[in-house]
């Protein structure tokens, strides 16, 4: 970069006409986009991370610009730099830029250019995650639908399928972004290579692939790779950076690290502030004590972290995941973060912030945070339009047996199965999957839902005296974001069958196919009437309210079912009766002065079509009693006193993970393990994360697992449900409860394996970081088909 003197004693005699041809070449040069070379270097050394040869100490808050709206992409990242951060962490959604195969979006709401630039003005460095795979609550953990076309594909191994896909999408990223590294003046200093796919599978070779593909896309900077405490060895290559990610005990986790990293500084990839809500469980604030602690240990000890989340944002659209076996993520996102929802800075961010400044280097201040952004009410208001679907019906496709969405070319949104059955007796419909729910018609008339979260894929049909028609019209909630289940196809899964009270297959002929995507050319065209009765049809609401000025608001969804919501063309994400969010994040951009229009499907119906906005949130409100197929578990009888123990032992007091194998294989439906007692003689107890092996000691998969007993789980007081112990998560876990009366131990988890399935061991994660939570030490394992009798 040339530098022009300016010192008094140099003559320069430019002419008029010479001063400005050169002040327009300087603004066309500015113009131009040309970044700088600001002569930053960022490097991994023996002790500490290196920003232009000295030490520095990431102090990373992760913020998805897709969970934000762009125009408040500023607001949020001065946020960080209020907090304390001085660095931000940006994860690439690959579905949400490569929509369809070869057709790349870089614009608008996925301008992460734009997002990038905007940290640097901001003064922030950036750590990018590319994926292809990144888990988030994001729909299939950010993978693209349309791998899902081709039915034989391998997600996240070295399939080829797989592998050229993802190698195409990363040279893309590339293209877009390899500029801004800080080698060329930009502002990203580091790039993870996939995301905890240690969990994922033991496989170095395939994480060399993932990482040569970003190097040939042109990034230069230091690449890392993240897994969480128990599974850092997996993949593990020494030309690819680790780090660790957990919510506690940092201590052990960083010791865990030192052992495949013997020398080099020491980074939490992911410290979780909190964590994200499920529909139909309570909401997760995260305990400030805890947290503060633990990144005071970290802040002291020089060790970098990455805040997950420092502000979690909203998932709009269709775009939230779902946990496994199968628990669909809220689209509130808030995620107990220190910046809420709309950006609001809560307690926890002021803690942070007060933690933080007392470890600033010299010379370095915490600028003021933001002011908050407007919020407004809006008057309660009447829907009173209506389009019934099956009134609104699409061009079917016509199929001699049905598909998966996948198969019709179909993203996402709800799919509608028509099939004329022939006259005769009682019948049953069974299909091998319902991804994600059905409800069933026969001649207009429903009959019933099927429910993925509890497995129940079979339905009766009455008896016909003539041909009838018989309608399963299914609606997907996001795709599996986590584990081997992210191979999650949509619709009714294959065989699909009818039989007779005789057990006869009963022949059907011919099935129509009618593809509901919710994009603006199907909404454009519905046929709305007045609706003149309390409607509990599938079908989409239309109305209109004024506001006199904009402002963020929370629209009041406790009187409608489950559905959607779209506010002048944009999609505020799902709503659900069941809770715990009953609100829906309205941020001002996307609202006008005067008129307004909203859209509302709701697969059941309102209890009334009315809708106001409010001026906070309702994040933690549970209505179980709403739920279409009851949210409770069914009512089973248990006993294991007739079934000889599997196994019976101690797990060790501490914190690591422990494997169990069994002296010979097991073999049974139903998986149960009885709980004795605690360490430390504690009431509660519990478990963070529980697998079962094969018999060639292979992890199975919890497709098809639900909890089919528990004796006790704590609900009130957190998130203690049966249903995190066979999630794949750590940081949630079963707990049982810790209120006197109801602490008696032994403790029972009965997991139902769906099928007869042969077990050759388990995988024991303890609850770790919970005060009054004591360790497993004395259990029995039992394995049998009559353990449960429904």
């Amino acid at each position: 970069m040339t530098h022009i003197n300016t010192r008094t004693d140099l003559k320069c005699n430019f002419t008029p006409v010479f001063k400005n041809l050169l002040y327009l070449f300087a603004v066309l040069f500015l113009m131009s986009g040309f970044i700088y070379p600001n002569n930053h270097s960022f490097k991994i050394g023996k002790h500490d991370f290196l920003l232009d040869g000295k030490p520095f100490q990431i102090r990373c808050g992760e913020l998805h610009f897709a969970r934000i709206p762009k125009e408040y992409w500023r607001h949020r990242i001065k946020m960080m730099k209020a907090m304390g951060m001085n660095t931000i962490c940006a994860y690439l959604f690959w579905n949400f830029h490569e929509r369809t195969p070869g057709n790349f979006k870089w614009d608008g709401e996925a301008d992460v250019v734009e997002f990038c630039k905007i940290a640097q003005e901001e003064g922030l460095w950036v750590i990018l995650r590319p994926g292809p795979y990144v888990c988030a609550e994001w729909e299939m953990g950010g993978l693209p639908w349309w791998l899902l076309k081709n039915e034989n594909i391998k997600l996240r191994t070295k399939d080829p399928l797989f592998v050229n896909a993802a190698r195409n999408y990363l040279k893309e990223v590339g293209r877009v972004l390899a500029p801004l590294q800080i080698s060329n003046g930009g502002p990203i200093i580091m790039v993870q290579v996939e995301n905890e796919h240690g969990f994922y599978a033991d496989d170095p070779e395939y994480m060399g692939i993932i990482k040569d593909a970003i190097l040939d896309a042109g990034f230069n900077v230091p690449l890392f790779a993240c897994n969480p405490t128990y599974h850092l060895d997996k993949g593990y290559r020494k030309d690819i950076f680790p780090v660790v990610n957990f919510g506690s005990n940092p201590e052990e986790a960083f010791r865990a690290l030192r052992k495949i990293l013997p020398e080099g500084p020491l980074m939490c990839g992911e410290f979780y502030s909190g964590w994200f809500d499920t529909w139909g469980n309570p909401h997760t604030f995260g305990k400030i004590d805890r947290y503060l602690e633990d990144m005071e240990y970290m802040l002291k000890t020089g060790a970098s972290f990455s805040i997950y989340m420092a502000h979690g944002g909203t998932t709009f659209g269709f775009w939230a995941g779902a946990d496994r076996p199968f628990k669909p993520d809220v689209s509130s996102y808030d995620y107990g973060a220190p910046v809420t929802e709309a950006g609001w800075a809560s307690e926890k961010f002021y803690a942070t912030r007060n933690l933080i400044s007392k470890y600033l280097m010299p010379g370095e201040e915490l600028p003021e945070p933001p002011e908050q952004n407007p919020v407004i009410t809006i008057p309660s208001f009447e829907l009173v339009e209506f389009a019934p679907l099956f009134e609104n019906l699409p061009d079917p496709k016509i199929s001699s047996e049905p598909k998966t969405m996948e198969f019709y070319d179909q993203s996402r949104g709800s799919i509608l199965y028509r099939v004329v059955l022939p006259p005769g007796e009682e019948a049953v419909f069974k299909a091998e999957g319902v991804h994600d729910f059905a409800w069933v018609f026969l001649n207009n008339k429903k009959l019933g839902v099927l429910d993925r979260r509890k497995q129940n894929y079979e339905i009766k049909i009455p008896e016909r005296d003539t041909e009838s028609v018989l309608d399963i019209f299914v609606h997907a909630m996001g795709r599996i974001n986590f584990g081997p289940e992210v191979h999650d196809r949509k619709g009714l899964i294959s065989p699909v069958i009818f039989r007779d009270k005789r057990n006869n297959l009963i022949d059907v002929q011919e099935w129509k196919i009618y593809n509901f995507s919710y994009d603006s050319v199907m909404l454009s065209n519905l046929k709305y009437d007045k609706a003149k009765e309390k409607i509990s049809v599938p079908g989409v609401w239309r109305g209109e309210f004024s506001i006199d000025k904009k402002g963020d608001t929370f629209l009041d969804m406790r009187r409608w079912g489950k559905g959607v919501v779209w506010i002048n063309g944009h999609c505020l994400g799902r709503f659900w009766n069941i809770g715990p969010t009953q609100t829906m994040y309205i941020p001002a951009p996307w609202l006008k002065k005067g008129k307004n229009e909203i859209l509302v499907l709701d697969i059941l119906g309102p209890e009334e079509p009315v809708l106001q906005g409010l001026n906070e949130p309702i994040l933690n409100m549970l209505l179980p009693g709403k739920d279409f197929t009851l949210s409770k578990r069914p009512d089973v009888k248990f006993n294991v006193s007739n079934t000889a123990p599997v196994r019976a032992g101690a797990f060790e007091n501490d914190n690591n993970m422990e494997s169990v194998r069994f002296n010979k294989p097991a073999k049974g439906r139903y998986f149960c393990i009885e709980i004795l007692n605690a360490h430390g003689g504690n009431r509660s107890t519990g478990i963070a994360e529980l697998d079962l092996f094969d018999i060639n000691g292979e992890p199975l998969s919890h497709q098809s697992w639900t909890i089919a007993y528990v004796s006790s789980e704590e609900l009130v007081e957190e998130n203690g449900a049966a249903e995190n112990a066979i999630d794949g998560q750590t940081f949630n876990c079963w707990i049982t409860e810790s209120k006197e009366g109801n602490t008696e131990y032994p403790h029972y988890l009965v997991v139902d394996l769906g099928k007869e399935t042969e077990i050759s061991g388990l995988r024991y994660v303890p609850v770790t970081g919970k005060d009054n939570t004591g360790k497993i030490r004395e259990y029995k394992i039992y394995i049998g088909n009559d353990i449960i009798k429904k």
